[in-house]
């Protein structure tokens, strides 16, 4: 067992050897930046970089949240499109030998595919009413799932077509790699989307939570980080991993309790087919209403405040930024061990100093999937809506027996009067 263990070991290490090094990445520092920062040593040239930038995306940032939630979700597309490229680029570069018929070409089809699938559904979800007033989105809509799947097999016989001899299992390799990576972009793009529509504040809190752990962790690691993190990530430390931990928590309470005042980021996100315009105007849930609670007594001694006055949202924040610096990160580490796989040191060179996007969003992609599923568990039921239109198909006998059952329902709990029944 021994030496079957020491032989495979060995293969591993042979097929490490033979995938091919991916060119590293161009440093694309603007000419500018790199002459006003020459006198400094690399290191302080990177944190100036990385500073400059980072306050350039988050001034752009600003700006698309305030031209409104539409503009929001054509980012998050925008950044899905360029973070499928960047890995599927890694792939084409490594295997780019052996020259593999249609692999680029199929791997966007599939991403058109699968978005086709995802973005249908919201929709049919979303803008019901404006696709019932247009008679060629209806026969869409309807069929969808059913064209979904043709599409996606019309792709899956391109690539069996496509199959090389002596190719056979690097093709393989590479549907598998484009399939991971329509799973890690692609669905979870749609789910930031999703998160969205429920209103700008659970869209907001959670990837402005990952960006400052992400800031504050590189802060207190560059001032006081001693002790190695993880060996995927030698330049991550305990001290950035802690400090950029409670300063999220804080960071999140703060923001949040700033947004929750305001009805244009705390409303669900809606479509208005009369106006063609996304609106964001409701009477906020009792989520966001100012409500007074019960200081703990061990906090009482410290802050000498018996009640304090807060948002319901904020002990949720909590919950939002806690996982963003304690699971957050582990994106990271995963995007780390696949560049260390691959000998590369960035995903792209897109932005100087901080490499490629998918470098910037690889803990994002986690965040999104743990606040739907936040979301879905403790804040939202099921949604009328969403019911209503299902009914609305059914045909005229089976809404009639839905109507019964339900009347019925009421009468029995007492909330019609059992009159009502003739």
């Amino acid at each position: 067992e021994a030496d079957l263990i020491e032989r495979l070991d060995d293969l591993d290490l042979r097929n490490d050897c033979d995938v091919p090094d991916v060119p590293s990445s161009i440093d694309s520092t603007p000419e500018i930046l790199r002459r006003a920062l020459s006198g400094l040593s690399a290191r302080w040239k990177n944190w100036w970089i990385r500073g400059i930038l980072t306050l350039a995306m988050i001034s752009v940032f600003f700006l698309i949240i305030y031209m409104g939630s539409f503009m929001l979700m054509l980012l998050v597309l925008s950044i899905q499109v360029k973070c499928f490229h960047e890995i599927i680029t890694i792939g084409y570069r490594v295997y780019h030998s052996y020259d593999l018929p249609w692999f680029r070409s199929l791997s966007w089809y599939f991403l058109l595919c699968v978005n086709y699938f995802f973005y249908g559904e919201t929709v049919a979800d979303y803008f019901g009413t404006f696709v019932q007033r247009r008679e060629q989105l209806q026969f869409l809509i309807r069929y969808h799932r059913f064209i979904s799947f043709a599409l996606y097999l019309a792709g899956f016989c391109m690539f069996v077509l496509s199959l090389v001899k002596k190719h056979y299992r690097l093709q393989f390799y590479m549907f598998a790699w484009t399939h991971v990576t329509l799973l890690i972009t692609v669905t979870q793009s749609h789910l930031v989307i999703q998160n969205l529509f429920e209103g700008m504040i659970w869209f907001l809190v959670p990837i402005s939570s990952v960006i400052c752990n992400d800031i504050a962790a590189y802060i207190f690691g560059f001032f006081f980080g001693r002790t190695p993190l993880i060996k995927l990530s030698p330049k991550k430390t305990w001290e950035g991993f802690i400090g950029g931990g409670i300063s999220t928590v804080v960071f999140g309470f703060i923001f949040s309790y700033f947004l929750a005042q305001h009805q244009y980021f705390v409303c669900p996100v809606e479509y208005k087919s009369e106006t063609n315009r996304f609106v964001t105007e409701c009477e906020p849930l009792e989520l966001f209403q100012m409500k007074k609670y019960s200081v703990p007594l061990l906090l009482r001694a410290v802050l000498g405040w018996e009640t304090v006055n807060m948002y319901p949202f904020q002990m949720h924040s909590i919950a939002l930024s806690t996982f963003a610096s304690l699971i957050g990160p582990f994106g990271g580490f995963f995007a780390s061990g696949f560049k260390r796989a691959f000998k590369i040191k960035d995903f792209a060179d897109t932005i100087p100093g901080h490499g490629g996007i998918m470098d910037r969003f690889d803990c994002q992609y986690l965040m999104a999937t743990f606040v739907h599923v936040y979301i879905t568990s403790f804040i939202r039921g099921p949604n009328p809506s969403k019911l209503l239109k299902q009914l609305l198909v059914l045909q005229p006998e089976q809404q009639l027996n839905v109507y019964k059952t339900l009347k019925s329902h009421l009468v029995e709990k007492g909330i019609l009067q059992p009159s009502l029944r003739g």
